[in-house]
């Protein structure tokens, strides 16, 4: 059994990526960059147990694709490691970010060599350029560049992190606390990937699988006198609408399950559940671009979508053309890659006796590419 427990960190929302696609999602193979970065340190840390902190809204969708323990981050780094460090049973911890993309093996045995030699043990790189702060040129062997993973006793940096000051690292709280600090080399290899621009220096990274993913959706509804009918985003004239928690447009309820099971993210009552007040009468565009801005985040594209509306009435054919443009705009994708069928049940069935109706969805994605834009 280890005495070390490996936490990453891996909450943050990605505001300075500027991409579509959370950079924890970014897709490495088929692989998150959190679970590529989390199995390539595990690799030299065989034994060791692993906690990671993830946005709350995340975890449910991580959770599948990985056999450690989840915990919900918190609105800052330091509050994500809190968290986190709640979880830890062993005398020492060993934290890094998920940004940190390519931690070498060779830098995770440096740390394991010095471990107990201090209360921290940190990899810093030194500074080859002149520095100059506040207007004046300081020495630069005094100063260094600070990387992750760091190697800490869990008593210290636990007391350490209950100050009220915000720490952009471990162990500038573990000093700051009183506790001592060790440096070994670190590795001009473990950049950070901050900016979207640093993907390109991260040698580390293989390009994302070329798959395509296609999945299915199937909605009925029956219908609800003196209510209006909205169907693929479209009013439409009839005298009936849709009973329903939303405004029951079947058609996009269809597609997001659609998209949803392209990506492998559960179905629509996992994202929108119908026993949540927040979607009592909600349009179901709104859904649908929130569904669309989740496959986004989740380093996914929308290639196309097919949709079969199976009504007796009302008729689909005066609507079609509009159908197409609306989601296609909702999808962001062109009117092009939009189909729209419409059928009956000649007459059989509730369908037939004009009771309501129901729509199947076809979607296909692939992962985002971020090594050609």
């Amino acid at each position: 059994m280890s005495d070390l427990t490996l936490v990453l960190l891996a909450a943050g929302n990605s505001t300075r990526f500027k991409i579509p696609v959370k950079k924890q999602w970014l897709r490495i193979g088929h692989d998150p960059l959190w679970l590529y970065v989390t199995n390539r340190i595990k690799e030299s840390l065989p034994e060791v147990t692993i906690i990671l902190s993830a946005h709350a809204n995340e975890i449910p969708f991580i959770t599948p694709l990985c056999d450690f323990r989840v915990v919900s981050g918190g609105d800052t780094r330091q509050q994500s490691l809190k968290n986190a460090l709640k979880e830890v049973k062993t005398p020492y911890v060993m934290v890094s970010d998920i940004a940190r993309a390519c931690v070498d093996p060779e830098l995770i045995k440096r740390l394991i060599a010095h471990q107990g030699v201090a209360d921290t043990i940190v990899p810093a790189l030194e500074v080859h350029d002149t520095v100059v702060y506040n207007n004046e040129t300081i020495t630069r062997e005094h100063v260094k560049r600070i990387q992750t993973p760091q190697l800490s006793r869990t008593d210290i940096l636990r007391r350490a992190l209950e100050s009220d000051i915000e720490y952009t690292d471990e162990s500038s709280a573990v000093v700051a606390y009183g506790g001592t600090r060790h440096f070994i080399p670190g590795d001009e290899r473990a950049a950070k990937l901050t900016l979207a621009g640093d993907i390109t220096a991260l040698e580390c990274l293989s390009p994302p699988a070329h798959y395509v993913f296609t999945g299915n959706g199937f909605d009925v509804h029956p219908f609800e006198e003196g209510k209006p009918m909205v169907l693929a985003g479209v009013e439409i004239d009839s005298p009936v609408g849709f009973k329903a928690h939303s405004d029951g447009d079947v058609a996009i309820h269809a597609l997001i399950d659609a998209l949803l099971g392209a990506a492998c993210l559960g179905d629509i009552g996992m994202l929108f559940p119908d026993t949540d007040t927040a979607y009592k009468n909600i349009d179901s565009k709104v859904l649908l671009e929130r569904c669309v801005e989740k496959l986004h985040h989740f380093g996914f594209v929308i290639l196309h979508a097919d949709i079969t509306i199976i009504a007796q009435a009302p008729k689909i054919a005066p609507y079609k053309d509009l159908m197409r443009s609306r989601l296609a705009s909702l999808l962001h994708i062109p009117t092009a890659r939009v189909n729209i069928k419409a059928t009956t049940t000649e007459h059989l069935g509730f369908i037939g006796r004009k009771e309501g109706l129901g729509v199947i969805a076809t979607a296909s994605v692939h992962y985002f590419d971020w090594k050609n834009g």
